[in-house]
């Protein structure tokens, strides 16, 4: 029975280091049918992926689903873990009685600094069972040591490095504070960057997706600090245990991670540099925009100058020049790993989910059922029995209520009453509020039928046939007489304005056709 980093592992080995089954058995203390059963299942998937691959566009569902399995963690884990006493909570508190020790000794307050013993009487204070000694060598490995720095070398599509960073900007004329996530390949720092909302684990595979397929390929080792994303805790004092996603992710595109000591930043220098240099450049100049996208569209562009520009130490090359030499020994792409965070979650009595505080509508007719939620950084998909039954486009707000009106036409056929005041109403498109207020303010029966209608035929045809209608009377404004121009009107040219004669035929041409399409000797009114 193996975990999820072992089955990656056993792929690694086998796919990467062209090592045997036999000795990845030994290296790995796994029996060789088990090592076999991992190789066999993932070379299958694989070929199934590469024939999807062929018509992706037809086999978009299935393809998903295949990437799914394959960075699948096995159904089985009954590992034990022995437990440890210097835990993320432990090192989490000496860390803070380390800075606060620093706090003081910048305000000259160095004799009221704790020793090492003190820090460990305090943690024996707070209730944490463990040893003095343990204290101690966990403050001299982190803290006290003199680090040797070694210039490294890299080999083409060998390493790629990731970073957060803080942009702050004006977006929409509001103050905002924004996440950027860097990409910055070792050999030649080529940066690949996109702005966010947040850091949350949908945003940190979508960046990867997005800068895979930017740079054409996939450098062989990724590396990270101790980002929450990456890291989901530590074993031991310098041990990483990875999170689940990565470990998918890696998986699936057949790269390795490694991540950097504490306080140790140097070890991927290229992005720590890259996130400052970045945002000077694309951000010391220009900091308002109308929206995240444009603010992304200006980091796009300034990105494309910035790995275009030579530069003295690449031997007068760009990044560009360098990436390129580096696509024939990258990990060839395969189709977008899906990068939505899953949720399920109830729908209430008002037919909505929550998801991040914020309010998402569903059809009426699951109204107490559970549904699943892929959240994406853009949008929402919701899922009812593996059928997508909604999509809206994804609130950043806190308790914003995003209401698609269709999904109440049942309720409201039964309560047309309710339409007036709902929050569907509220925010429907202006052209649909200016025609409610129009002529539905009164009738909203027959305004939920033109909703249907609308959700039949199109937005832009209906508008098309109110404005016909208008233009002849505007009491023939209703549901019938609309449905009859959406469905069964036949086109009429404009009119020339050459001559007089030639608008006086149109007209008479088009009264005529109205009248008879309409019946307007009879005409007289909504009918019930």
């Amino acid at each position: 029975m193996i975990r999820l980093d072992q089955k990656a592992e056993i792929l690694m080995k086998y796919f990467r280091e062209n090592k045997s089954q036999r000795t990845i058995s030994r290296e790995l203390g796994i029996s060789r049918t088990t090592v076999q059963k991992y190789i066999k299942e993932f070379e299958s998937k694989n070929e199934a992926l590469r024939e999807l691959k062929k018509d992706e566009d037809h086999n978009k569902a299935e393809i998903l689903l295949l990437i799914e399995e394959m960075a699948s963690k096995p159904k089985y884990d009954t590992s034990k873990r022995t437990k440890i006493k210097l835990t993320d909570d432990v090192l989490k508190e000496i860390d803070e009685l380390v800075s606060e020790n620093e706090k003081n000794r910048l305000m000259g307050r160095t004799k009221q600094l704790m020793k090492k013993i003190d820090i460990h009487e305090e943690l024996v204070e707070r209730g944490y069972d463990i040893g003095y000694t343990t204290v101690c060598n966990y403050i001299k490995e982190t803290y006290e040591k003199k680090e040797a720095y070694i210039r490294q070398e890299y080999d083409l599509g060998e390493t790629l490095e990731f970073d957060w960073g803080e942009v702050k900007l004006t977006i929409d004329g509001r103050e905002t504070t924004l996440n950027m996530g860097l990409f910055t390949t070792a050999k030649g720092s080529y940066h690949y960057a996109k702005l966010y909302q947040n850091q949350k684990m949908e945003n940190f595979l979508d960046i990867h997706v997005k800068a895979f397929n930017q740079i054409g390929g996939v450098h062989r080792e990724v590396v990270y600090d101790n980002m929450k994303q990456a890291v989901k805790r530590f074993v031991g004092r310098n041990e990483k245990e990875a999170t689940e996603d990565l470990i998918k992710i890696s998986l699936y595109y057949g790269f390795r991670y490694r991540f950097c000591n504490i306080a140790s930043g140097n070890e991927k220098g290229h992005v720590e540099r890259g996130i400052e240099f970045v945002r000077r450049k694309a951000f010391s100049n220009k900091m308002d925009f109308d929206s995240i996208e444009d603010a992304n569209q200006h980091l796009e562009e300034r990105l494309l100058k910035l790995n275009s520009k030579k530069r003295n130490w690449l031997e007068n090359r760009s990044p560009i020049d360098l990436l390129n030499d580096e696509m024939d020994y990258l990990i060839p792409l395969k189709p977008s790993y899906d990068t939505a965070r899953r949720i399920e979650a109830r729908v209430n009595k008002y037919s909505i989910i929550n998801i991040d505080q914020n309010k998402y509508s569903v059809p009426d007719y699951l109204v107490g059922k559970f549904v699943t939620a892929k959240i994406y950084p853009e949008n929402i998909e919701v899922y009812y029995k593996d059928k997508l039954i909604a999509t809206h486009l994804r609130s950043y707000s806190s308790h914003h209520w995003t209401v698609d009106i269709n999904h109440f036409i049942h309720t409201l056929k039964k309560k047309p009453g309710a339409l007036h005041s709902s929050v569907g109403r509220h925010q429907l498109s202006p052209e649909l509020q200016q025609i409610y207020h129009k002529y539905y303010i009164n009738n909203p029966r027959d305004f939920i039928v033109l909703l249907e209608l609308i959700k039949e035929k199109d937005l832009e045809s209906v508008l098309k046939a109110v404005k016909e209608l208008e233009k002849i009377k505007k009491e023939m404004v209703n549901t019938d007489n609309i449905r009859n121009i959406v469905f069964r009107a036949p086109t009429v040219d404009k009119p020339l304005e050459t001559k007089d004669t030639s608008i006086q035929k149109a007209s008479l041409e088009q009264i005529s056709i109205l009248s008879d399409l309409f019946n307007l000797k009879s005409v007289g009114g909504y009918k019930n």
